[in-house]
């Protein structure tokens, strides 16, 4: 077998524009005929035809993105039963089955050779075998179907680092969604193939959408031809390959394309306020579930939530676009005091939303844990009926929605929508954030002393598992919150990291920030008994503008081994001019003490995981030890905890 092997075009086995064109013509009435008429670059046409032959659908609709398509496309959303109208119009629920209610990281895989190397977290399957696999899912998979073809754009046209990329899909619920989420550039989207040098192809059909296909599902990334393929699922997770499927793809072009110059990250951006009507843009990592969209909420203007694409520009800075046009969005423990401006877009009308796996009451209303709303008593969920109180098989109880139940909307509907998002030329991003679930080692916000520090602060990201992943559970690294999204080896991606951030191309005035995040700190953690947290979800917009301020070096701070951390006497100032909150001596010092023994054993867990990988930079292990070794002598000097008024001034 040929390791070269599209497998796409070899199971089509279409090979030019002529052979495509006697396809589209058994498939498409006149008008979607003319419609593809317009896009003249042949491997365009070559992969959609592919696709076709491969899934053998009944008809194509070739979606340009005006409103009549769309329309359209939501109207056969709600007529093949994905979608179900609700009480608020332009708002409809979608249910995933009960055994789909996240990535189905046992069931994705990378299409790899045996001379690839592949992320040692992550799955590989060689190209034969993918190749059947496919071959015996795919084969006329969409009979009965409309097949829809999508052109969008990852990023604003025109923008140096945005990607085009083909949306198929048997789904009007996915087609629906990309609308939401992405730019639909059929315009412009043979200019663009031709201007970056190539596109992305994603295939997808949900087949017959049964528990009992769920064993069969597959998501696969081919990186070799930057086209993935899913089936006999529906979670957007897995099916709407725009988002994390062709992530993965960016992130290679940013890997081993344009090492040191391009990064892609799973990461919001956002624009916090300070001093006399300032901005400056932040981006931030964080697992899905860990906050992302919260943090992304508290800047004064939004661009992004999830995913963006960093460059260096000519004038030294680094500038950053966010390849998503929406919110994929997680709804547990959204809600009016924490998310005012996302609850209003949720509870208000004149919004177009799609609600998935939460609970729709007797009033066609959605409903999900940690709204601090009336729960009602009855209702439909991703799991059927449902009443409170109803356990499952094992005497759990259900809960009313499921931890990974999301809203879909576009950025343009919150009230702190940036026009930014929308300019090809990116935003200037000062400051770089790195987040997980940690409830019992690092303080809330802490910064690094040089680039190659921050680079760690991401590569030693610790956090408990999520609901966005089937089947994970306890406390795990999550190298940038990017892991699951990086196709090679980490020891690749790390050097990228530190070459990127290192690059002295960049102006020393335009030279980022780079800092790691904590909401998560426990009561427990800090000597109390309860796991609740020692803070609140507003209080980020104040660790936020203490880093805004830093950024503009108009703020002291405390040096320490892990990195320079906030005063108190700014902290109390920040806290009343921001959220108009007391902040208590008592808290700050639980917050900011170092406990030692508990970041030794974190910096401990990275070097063993670590050293078990191949390529790992020097610079990693070199920056551990140093921390490790600088906090037990600290440890020597002041005892386990070292309060902050014991560290150095």
């Amino acid at each position: 077998m040929d390791n070269d092997m599209d497998i796409l075009n070899t199971l089509g086995k279409i090979k030019s524009p002529e052979e495509a064109l006697t396809i589209f013509k058994q498939k498409m009435d006149d008008t979607h005929l003319a419609r593809i008429s317009k896009i003249d670059h042949p491997e365009i046409l070559i992969r959609i035809a592919n696709a076709i032959f491969l899934c053998n659908p009944d008809r194509v609709f070739i979606n340009t993105g005006s409103h009549k398509d769309q329309t359209f496309i939501k109207k056969m959303a709600l007529e093949k039963h994905e979608e179900a109208p609700l009480a608020m119009a332009n708002h409809t629920i979608h249910f995933d089955l009960a055994g789909e209610q996240g990535r189905i990281l046992d069931r994705t895989f990378y299409i790899a050779n045996p001379e690839d190397h592949i992320s040692s977290l992550a799955n590989r399957m060689d190209r034969k075998k993918a190749l059947d696999d496919i071959q015996a899912s795919l084969k006329n998979i969409m009979e009965g179907m409309t097949m829809i073809v999508g052109f969008y754009m990852r990023g604003p046209v025109g923008s140096p680092v945005s990607n085009p990329a083909l949306e198929i899909t048997s789904s009007a619920y996915v087609s629906h969604s990309a609308e939401l989420l992405y730019r639909n550039s059929y315009d412009n989207f043979h200019k663009e193939v031709i201007r970056q040098g190539h596109f992305f192809t994603n295939l997808h059909s949900e087949g017959k959408n049964r528990t009992q296909d769920l064993p069969d599902a597959r998501v696969f990334m081919d990186r070799k031809f930057q086209t993935t393929y899913s089936y006999k699922c529906t979670y957007a997770g897995n099916t709407l390959l725009l988002k994390k499927g062709n992530h993965r793809f960016a992130v290679d072009k940013a890997v081993y394309t344009n090492r040191g110059k391009e990064l892609s990250e799973h990461m919001f951006i956002t624009g916090i306020p300070g001093p006399g009507n300032r901005v400056t843009w932040c981006a931030g990592a964080a697992p899905s579930g860990c906050g992302k969209t919260t943090t992304a909420m508290a800047g004064s203007v939004f661009v992004g939530d999830d995913l963006a694409q960093m460059w260096i520009a000519g004038d030294g800075s680094i500038r950053s676009i966010n390849p998503e046009n929406g919110i994929f969005g997680i709804v547990e423990d959204v809600n009016q005091e924490g998310d005012p401006l996302l609850m209003k877009v949720l509870r208000k009308e004149g919004h177009e939303v799609i609600w998935t796996n939460v609970l729709i009451d007797e009033n066609k209303v959605p409903n999900w844990v940690g709204n601090n709303e009336p729960s009602p008593e009855r209702g439909i969920n991703f799991q059927g009926e449902w009443q409170k109180g109803k356990t499952d098989e094992s005497g759990t109880p259900i809960p009313m929605s499921h931890p990974n139940s999301r809203c879909t909307l576009a950025s343009s509907s919150l009230d702190n929508y940036s026009p930014e998002a929308q300019n090809p030329e990116g935003v200037l991003t000062r400051i770089f954030t790195y987040s997980g679930r940690d409830a019992n080692t690092m303080p809330p916000v802490w910064v690094a002393q040089n680039s190659n520090n921050g680079v760690v602060i991401g590569a030693c990201i610790v956090s408990a598992a999520t609901a966005t992943e089937v089947g994970a559970s306890g406390v795990k690294r999550a190298p940038w919150a990017n892991a699951p999204f990086i196709p090679g080896a980490l020891g690749d991606y790390m050097d990228a990291q530190f070459k990127f951030f290192g690059n002295p191309a960049i102006q020393e005035a335009h030279r980022p920030v780079m800092a790691g995040l904590n909401y998560f700190l426990t009561e427990r953690s800090r000597g109390g008994t309860t796991n609740k947290l020692l803070g609140e979800k507003k209080d980020v917009k104040v660790w936020l503008a203490w880093l805004e301020r830093y950024a503009h070096n108009e703020i002291e701070f405390l040096s320490t081994p892990i990195g320079n951390l906030p005063r108190y006497k700014d902290l109390q100032k920040l806290f009343k001019e921001i959220i108009n909150k007391e902040y208590p001596r008592s808290l700050y010092d639980k917050q900011f003490s170092l406990y030692c023994d508990n970041i030794i054993n974190r910096i401990e867990l990275q070097e063993t995981a670590y050293a078990k990988e191949e390529g790992i930079p020097r610079e990693l292990f070199d920056i551990l030890a140093s921390q490790k070794q600088a906090l037990l002598e600290l440890k020597d000097q002041k005892g386990a905890i070292v309060t902050p008024d014991n560290l150095p001034g």
